[in-house]
């Protein structure tokens, strides 16, 4: 298996707007099974979670799933229906945070 073709994970934490939490609950629910149909995502489904600060009460959405590949991420911001899908969550989201991850123990 060439770099190429190996899985990616990466963790995603979408930081709702205050109100907008359910807005961007269902975006993000709609983001693996977008990303699999156009063969971008790994087959493992995506995890979810939502998390809200202990000290400010304020809901973020954290999501875990694999990249087809090193190149999946490129080719995501230049594919239509990803970015409609990515542009909306501008209006939703008060901070992003991607990380590609990897196990240590």
């Amino acid at each position: 298996m060439s770099a190429h073709e190996i899985p990616v994970p990466t963790l995603v934490i979408y930081r709702a707007k205050a109100g907008k939490e359910a807005q961007l609950l269902e975006l993000v629910k709609s983001h693996w099974p977008t990303l699999k149909n156009l063969g971008l995502a790994a087959p493992t489904p995506a995890k979810i979670w939502r998390a809200q600060g202990k000290r400010d009460g304020k809901v973020a959405f954290i999501e875990m799933f694999e990249w087809k590949d090193e190149v999946s991420s490129d080719v995501a911001h230049q594919t239509p229906e990803v970015m409609a899908l990515w542009e909306p969550m501008g209006a939703v989201v008060d901070g992003l945070e991607i990380c590609h991850v990897e196990p240590v123990a």
